[in-house]
């Protein structure tokens, strides 16, 4: 079994990748902005909210396999300060479409303009929303795919989950995850990233400020002007809003390399060398390489959750992942 799982993508998936652009940064950017095959306008959407707690509800875009055969369902979850209409998202919904699978893309609380639909903001260990949503969608057959802070969500339900996954779980798959969010804070906050640090820090200040208008008497104590980093920011708000005692705890607490070990589902894991928000040295931690269960695809330039490639398809990692999805549905 423990074979079978871990090969369950051939190697030469991932080496054939030739990628558009041979640095993180262009092939991070160029991600984000590059023509989109997959339109909302082009595709029925359905939106629906998931009740995930007895005060809070998260919106989710559904698409319907236009294949006669489906063979289950994909639900995907995006990083930090995305949303359901994120490019990484739309990509991956037009490749299980086009696979046949059904595609449920999950905003995480508070994103996509949901402040007014729970009383709390959002961090990235945060599961109980996404594990609500994989419940509620039993019994049909599912893969779960998480982007960036998406993946490390997704990597951590599926170690609490430990030997005990729902049983219409059929794998897992993080692309780009900062599984080591301390390490990851701190390149981040790097000079040469600061750019994309100022981006975040503006998207999560903006969250707050919201929900400081919508529900003063729960958010007005919160001061996030002086915060000027992402280390600065989960020190001072997300520990504080949670019950960690500050950002290091917060990092412990919430890293899914701590949980890697407790998975006993296909776990699949993308991750470019050239990344510019993850040092690659997270991937050569023992919880990574000793874990029968998880396949590591390696690749030495793709950026963050983008993976252009210069031949046809373009979005390879969404074709790669739904490839895997697929397989995973049907063992």
């Amino acid at each position: 079994m423990e074979k079978t799982i871990k090969y369950l993508l051939n190697q030469e998936s991932w080496t054939s990748f030739q990628p558009l652009f041979c640095q993180g940064d262009l092939q991070t950017i160029a991600g984000r902005y590059w023509p989109n095959p997959f339109t909302e306008a082009d595709h029925v959407t359905e939106k629906k909210l998931f009740t995930t707690t007895k005060d809070t509800k998260v919106l989710a875009y559904i698409n319907r396999t236009p294949t006669e055969r489906k063979l289950g369902t994909v639900l995907a979850v995006h990083g930090l300060a995305g949303s359901a209409k994120s490019p990484y998202m739309r990509a991956l919904a037009n490749a299980a479409l086009t696979q046949g699978m059904d595609v449920v893309r999950l905003t995480v609380r508070n994103c996509d303009d949901t402040e007014n639909l729970t009383p709390t903001l959002y961090h990235s260990g945060l599961t109980e929303d996404l594990c609500a949503v994989v419940n509620r969608l039993a019994p049909e057959p599912l893969v779960v795919i998480g982007f960036s802070m998406g993946g490390n969500i997704s990597l951590k339900l599926a170690g609490e989950w430990g030997a005990s996954p729902p049983a219409h779980v059929r794998g897992v798959c993080g692309i780009s995850v900062p599984i080591s969010l301390a390490k990851c804070a701190q390149r981040l906050g790097h000079w040469r990233n600061k750019i994309y640090e100022t981006h975040f820090l503006h998207e999560l200040k903006r969250t707050v400020r919201k929900k400081q208008r919508l529900m003063p008497a729960l958010f007005k104590e919160l001061q996030v002007s002086s915060a000027d980093s992402i280390y600065d920011f989960d020190d001072q708000v997300t520990a504080p809003a949670f019950g960690f005692r500050d950002a290091d705890h917060y990092y412990e607490q919430s890293s899914s390399i701590n949980f890697l070990n407790s998975i006993r589902i296909p776990t699949l894991l993308v991750q470019a060398k050239d990344d510019p928000f993850i040092p690659f040295d997270v991937f050569k931690m023992t919880e990574v390489e000793t874990c029968p269960y998880i396949q590591l695809v390696v690749t030495k330039h793709g950026g963050h959750v983008a993976f252009l490639s210069r031949l046809s398809p373009r979005f390879w990692m969404q074709e790669l992942v739904a490839t895997f999805a697929t397989k995973a549905l049907l063992m």
